[in-house]
């Protein structure tokens, strides 16, 4: 597999860090839905995420928190980046932690939370498998049951 590397400076897309993958880079390498995705390096820490189309102006890369802090780089920087297309990523099933699965239940959820599109289950089932503490799972579901329930709201939990 070839990696590619460009520079790019992050900057902003509403609320999101973002930077612009070269056309040239991005013309080898072959899209699924129209997403890409690759693996990769900012600053030497190392990434794996998708990269994002947009229309007549290519492709983006969004670049996350812990790529930000991972690479020790801020919006507004000119950053180096090495990218190659991923060809490992399988469409996995991320485990449902039990903790959420019991609140789930415990508040007769489960059909709220199947309801979310199969994107916003995956990513709400993303970020609680990779909290690092227990005390961040906790809160965490906490808020996703606060969500589910209608007392809080999150762009992250958009009901289908």
């Amino acid at each position: 597999m070839m990696s590619f590397p460009f520079k790019a400076k992050i900057y902003k897309v509403g609320i999101n860090p973002c930077v612009k993958v070269p056309q040239v880079i991005t013309s080898g390498m072959i899209a699924t839905k129209g997403y890409i995705p690759v693996k990769g390096m900012i600053e030497n820490y190392s990434f794996q995420q998708t990269l994002v189309p947009v229309k007549g102006q290519g492709y983006r890369l969004y670049v996350n928190e812990p790529m930000l802090k991972g690479g020790s780089v801020k919006v507004g920087q000119t950053v180096h980046f090495e990218i190659e297309q991923d060809n490992t990523t399988k469409k996995k099933n991320l485990p449902v932690p039990k903790e959420l699965k019991k609140k789930l239940e415990d508040n007769s959820l489960q059909a709220v939370f199947h309801a979310l599109t199969p994107y916003r289950r995956k990513e709400v089932l993303r970020y609680l498998n990779n909290l690092k503490t227990e005390a961040a799972l906790k809160r965490n579901i906490d808020k996703v049951i606060s969500v589910l329930k209608g007392k809080a709201t999150s762009p992250l939990f958009r009901i289908k």
